[in-house]
């Protein structure tokens, strides 16, 4: 966490980072769009422990990419919560961070915070904020994301909320660093069918804003992203 929480305080990977898991072209704001009228939202991407990996030959490739720097070697055990949201207005069955609209007079942090504790009952006890990854235009949505980052020190009991998250899942950082985690996922934009690039991990395709966030926390920690596009 230690090691984590010192990569927040450098300079961001930003949009270079982001960029890995972004969708070719990328949807841009409406020209003229008065940029003072875009809605704010928050994330909390949480960190907590999972199993230690081993040097057993078994792990082959997954094991050489995961041990290529020493953010990664610390990283590669750990988890993180996503969840699936429920039959709900706003992106059903999507994927995502634990997050939503940032409510008046409410910092990033406290947004995060509050929506993870309302979609999937993470009590605040224990959980530290690391810091923040770089804020993440939406123009298709029209917000502006703000990835909170925190850890805590055991896994956390969780529940989701009924109606609005469907289920939690709890993804190892190494599942998402595996090369066989990429993939290319099918989405339709306009009546057009793309092409886009994301993570196929537990069973769930993670695409769009979510999995960009994760392309900068990832290379935050030393990926390279993907060998080709």
């Amino acid at each position: 966490v230690a090691r984590l929480e010192a990569a927040l305080e450098r300079e961001l990977p930003g949009a270079a980072g982001q960029a890995h898991m972004a969708p070719v072209p990328r949807r841009e704001w409406p020209k003229g769009f008065n940029i003072a009228r875009v809605r704010h939202a928050a994330g909390l991407l949480l960190v907590f422990p999972g199993a230690e990996t081993t040097d057993s030959a078994a792990t082959g490739e997954k094991t050489e990419s995961l041990r290529s720097s020493r953010s990664l070697r610390f990283i590669a055990p750990a988890h993180i919560v996503l969840t699936v949201r429920g039959e709900t207005p706003r992106h059903p069955g999507q994927v995502s961070l634990p997050g939503g609209v940032v409510e008046p007079g409410e910092t990033f942090e406290q947004a995060a915070m509050r929506e993870a504790h309302e979609e999937v009952a993470l009590e605040r006890d224990n959980v530290r904020v690391l810091g923040a990854l770089t804020p993440l235009d939406i123009p298709v949505s029209g917000f502006r994301l703000y990835p909170i980052v925190a850890a805590i020190d055991s896994r956390p009991r969780l529940r989701p909320a009924d109606g609005e998250v469907a289920h939690i899942l709890e993804i190892a950082v190494d599942e998402l660093l595996d090369p066989r985690a990429l993939r290319r996922i099918e989405r339709e934009r306009d009546g057009i069918v793309l092409s886009v690039p994301g993570f196929h991990v537990a069973q769930h395709e993670i695409w769009g804003a979510t999995a960009m966030v994760l392309a900068e926390f990832l290379t935050l920690l030393g990926w390279s992203g993907p060998v080709s596009r």
